[in-house]
């Protein structure tokens, strides 16, 4: 191998390392990548990842790495070191805005970052099989779901039936933000985050129990469309 073949090798082989991120740091490799939760990582470290990729994410600095390497590395098994409870909306991809790579994440998504029966045990799934020790519920700014259920509590009227459950489920926090000063779409966003995070708090049988045990740590989070930064809520 000549000498500009080997520093090109050893360039990747870095790059690759540092995608990896707290994949690396949790002692895996791309020979011995299984779903071993013992390697998992703490939901401090899962929440200062976040955070270091969506900073990254922000001044458009992204980790580089190549795409095959991380699908070879993640193909044997999954070890999501957070679970991120998001919305549909195309503007808002956690793996995106968090500059993760493959297996990092398990997404859970739907219009309105809604936690309803097939979200939770998504969830759980995730809890239980692999450890996870972060869920983070993500709002985000000038949320669609969240503006029709204003619109809709306001005017009195319903929208068509499957988007009428969206609005039923994002509702208590348009009644309960309804005093709030100041916007009142975006104050109901906040209050559904924080609403979702109390329920999934105390969801039985699996994440209060995760929670209880110090196993698991849940929060909310706001992505503001604006200027990419995700926000997390005390």
């Amino acid at each position: 191998m000549n000498r500009s073949a080997s520093n090109d090798w050893s360039r990747r082989r870095l790059v690759t390392t540092l995608a990896l991120g707290p994949l690396a740091a949790a002692g895996l490799s791309a020979k011995s990548f299984a779903a071993d939760t013992s390697a998992q990582i703490s939901s401090a470290a899962a929440r200062t990842a976040l955070i270091d990729g969506n900073a990254r994410y922000v001044a458009d600095q992204p980790l580089e790495f190549s795409r095959s390497d991380r699908r070879e590395l993640a193909a044997p098994a999954q070890l999501p070191f957070a679970i991120v409870l998001g919305c549909s909306d195309s503007r808002v991809p956690p793996e995106i805005l968090f500059d993760q790579g493959l297996g990092a994440v398990f997404t859970v998504r739907n219009a309105g970052n809604i936690a309803d029966d097939i979200a939770i045990g998504s969830m759980e799934y995730a809890v239980e099989h692999f450890a996870t020790p972060l869920i983070v519920v993500l709002g985000h700014q000038r949320c669609g779901a969240v503006m029709a259920t204003v619109s809709s509590v306001a005017s009195g009227t319903m929208p068509p039936p499957h988007i009428a459950s969206v609005v039923r489920a994002i509702r208590p926090a348009v009644e309960a933000s309804k005093s709030m000063p100041g916007d009142a779409v975006e104050n109901a966003i906040t209050t559904h985050v924080r609403q979702t995070v109390a329920a999934l708090k105390a969801s039985r049988p699996v994440l209060a129990a995760a929670v209880a045990a110090g196993r698991l740590e849940i929060v909310g989070a706001e992505y503001h469309l604006s200027h990419g930064e995700v926000d997390f809520l005390a």
